[in-house]
């Protein structure tokens, strides 16, 4: 089984990328961070005329929102307030063999990295502790996916000196996330499959007038798994070159395979 995770910044907008990339690389299973549009807008034809019968959506007007689209079935969906304001940024499922499949969307946390001066990286911080308590109680083998929005280690970000100050990469987030990736002894399955230093990045702003020509890349976009579930994982690939496809997200898709 083939599972990607995806920041795709407004489903609607770039939906020929999501069918190209739906018919190139064929996962059985797509979560979708930032979706940006409500439940009853979303563009269920495409993907069910591509096989994806299976839709499980919590959205949200012009911010947020997450889905999760299949082949297989999906069943008990939840969508937790991680954020605590309802802001539409978790929803999981049950997958056939009994897995869970939890994806989330982490706030970004605004520019500056002070609590006191910035209300929204406080929000994230706080976001990440209530996760972080979730998974302290886990007892069922899941997968957790989605936009971080936090490049941990110091090869996940094109320059770790110079963005030891930038939202995304200071040692209080990271910190944070490592608190979370203990509380459930969770492996990072993209440096499981490739161990720092390895090139691994999957966003690049679209400041940027050629991402390539500088790649000043982030590693925000993760998957993570219970220790018996990654004994399963047999690959874990990111999608660089869908940076340069037409109207393109600044994440790229991220996908692990699974021996089920």
């Amino acid at each position: 089984m083939k599972i990607v995770s995806w920041n795709i910044n407004s489903v609607r907008f770039r939906m020929e990328i999501v069918e190209r990339f739906l018919a190139e690389a064929a996962p059985d299973i797509v979560c979708l961070q930032e979706t940006k549009v409500v439940d009853e807008d979303f563009p269920h034809a495409p993907f069910r005329a591509l096989g994806y019968d299976h839709v499980l959506i919590h959205g949200q007007r012009m911010h947020h929102g997450v889905a999760i689209v299949s082949r297989v079935p999906l069943v008990e969906d939840d969508r937790l307030d991680w954020q605590a304001n309802q802001e539409a940024r978790h929803i999981g499922v049950r997958l056939p063999n009994g897995v869970r499949l939890e994806n989330v969307y982490v706030p970004a946390g605004g520019d500056l990295p002070d609590r006191a001066l910035n209300p929204k990286f406080g929000q994230k911080l706080d976001f990440l502790e209530r996760m972080t308590d979730w998974s302290a109680g886990l007892t069922v083998p899941t997968i957790l996916t989605g936009d971080f929005n936090i490049a941990p280690l110091p090869d996940d970000v094109w320059s770790h000196k110079q963005l030891l100050g930038t939202v995304s990469h200071t040692p209080v987030e990271v910190e944070a996330l490592d608190r979370l990736k203990a509380s459930n002894a969770w492996v990072d399955l993209g440096r499981h499959f490739h161990p720092a230093p390895a090139r691994l990045h999957t966003w690049w702003s679209y400041r940027a007038k050629d991402w390539a020509a500088t790649d000043r890349g982030r590693r925000l976009d993760h998957m993570w798994a219970t220790a018996d579930v990654a004994a399963q994982a047999t690959a874990h690939h990111v999608f660089e070159d869908c940076r340069n496809w037409l109207k393109p997200s600044d994440h790229i898709p991220i996908m692990t395979e699974f021996a089920w």
